[in-house]
């Protein structure tokens, strides 16, 4: 969704010479895989477009030839899983979707440890610089036994779109609590006028991140540390449950049980919605005079802080390196390549999607041409300071969304948090005890 508004003029942007750039940068041999060739799979996505576009540069620092594909996330998902599992993978270099597949690679031990190769400052760039992404994004890519199997990019945080306007109406302030989110939306709400003060995705499946988001804001999360309980029926659970059927009930406009993403954007967009709780992917449009009456009007900032702690949850995409790659070093090569500060500053500055590294955010040159004001880099800066995963790393993720999203469906019409997470506690039970078996 970012790809399409984020900047001015694409054009002002185009990255250094980054061949250029990377041979000047130190005594690092490039070329030490040189003469082999790699396979890269990725999820389709722009910002696979971009490190495609720069391919060649690539092959011509290392001496490693690449081919590479990019497959629909939906179709991309099974056959990489399927190859992984014959332990013949195709692809030396493959695109992931934490927030789906991180049990399942991790349960496989599909992947290799990254930290070696971070370490062995003969196979790492010293102008790599790993402090460059932030702990949270890379907490995610990282198993419980400390193995790091993802070098993550692509993360989607979630934060609060805000009408300016309508809380300038009211002479109220961008709420500092999760309890004051809910007084302000209710002093935004106006249904003579059609003014609402709060949307959210009510849709069965597609509602359960707005409750995680919630729940992070109680320091809790949908598993135990150990991953082994679900803590769904936990009080914690049930006061994130009945805070969001409350904004939902009292606060979002009629239809709003339905509603995904791209109705919750649509009516933000008309200038009627006070705040919009979702992932700041969606932001493009906001800012396109073409499309938003609010492009003057939004604000952008992390959701507010919960009675215990402050969170933004996450999705997130990385690159890993199979175990059973026949060229690893290469594969190494790559990562580091793909994920470098000009590639990354470019895949911003494109709209080609949210990279990993927190330095893109602060570069002169994004911020001056971008049609996004300051305000939206600082809340991306600050998301990224307190990240957390958005979902349960589980397998049965789908399944999890299924039937809690029906839950909290059901709390939209009406019914009792503790009486609603009981039963899809108990319908969820037998999957989740057979995965963790």
């Amino acid at each position: 969704m970012l790809r399409r508004t984020l900047i001015a003029s694409a054009g002002a942007l185009a990255a250094p010479a980054i061949v250029e750039t990377a041979n000047a940068q130190s005594k690092f041999d490039w070329k030490q895989a040189k003469g082999t060739k790699l396979e890269v799979n990725f999820g389709k996505h722009p910002s696979a477009d971009v490190m495609q576009a720069h391919q060649k540069e690539f092959e011509e620092l290392t001496g490693i030839k690449v081919g590479s594909e990019q497959v629909p996330e939906q179709q991309q998902r099974p056959k990489v899983a399927m190859e992984l599992t014959t332990g013949r993978p195709s692809f030396d270099v493959v695109s992931i979707s934490l927030h789906v597949q991180k049990k399942l690679i991790e349960k496989g031990k599909w992947m290799e440890d990254l930290r070696p190769y971070i370490k062995d400052a003969g196979k790492t760039n010293p102008d790599f610089d790993f402090a460059d992404w932030s702990p949270g994004a890379l907490k995610y890519g990282t198993a419980s036994d400390g193995t790091l199997h993802t070098l993550t990019h692509l993360p989607d945080f979630w934060m609060v779109y805000w009408n300016k306007a309508l809380f300038a109406e009211k002479g109220l302030s961008f709420p500092k609590t999760m309890d004051e989110m809910l007084d302000t939306a209710r002093k935004l709400t106006d249904p003579a006028k059609g003014i609402y003060g709060f949307v959210a995705r009510g849709q069965k499946n597609a509602n359960v991140p707005v409750f995680t988001q919630i729940m992070l804001g109680l320091d809790k999360e949908t598993l135990s540390p150990d991953g082994k309980s679900l803590q769904m029926e936990s009080p914690e659970a049930i006061w994130a449950a009945e805070l969001y059927a409350k904004l939902m009930r009292e606060c979002a406009p009629p239809g709003s049980i339905g509603f995904n993403w791209n109705e919750c954007q649509t009516s933000f967009m008309q200038g009627k919605i006070g705040m919009w709780l979702d992932g700041i992917g969606f932001s493009a449009p906001l800012v396109d005079p073409g499309k938003s009456k609010v492009v003057k009007d939004v604000g952008f900032s992390p959701m507010p802080a919960g009675p215990k702690a402050r969170h933004s949850a996450m999705f997130c995409s990385g690159l890993c390196i199979p175990t059973a790659s026949k060229n690893k070093l290469g594969a190494w090569l790559y990562l580091q390549w793909a994920t470098n500060k000009q590639l990354s500053t470019e895949i911003l500055g494109k709209g080609a999607g949210m990279p990993g590294r927190a330095s893109p955010f602060r570069d002169t040159e994004v911020r001056k041409t971008s049609a996004f004001p300051g305000e939206w880099f600082d809340c991306a800066i600050e998301c990224q300071k307190i990240v957390r995963p958005g979902l349960p790393e589980i397998v049965a993720v789908t399944e999890f969304r299924d039937v809690f999203g029906v839950a909290l469906t059901n709390l939209i019409s009406g019914g009792n948090a503790k009486d609603e997470m009981a039963k899809a506690m108990a319908a969820f039970k037998q999957v989740f005890d057979k995965e963790n078996a």
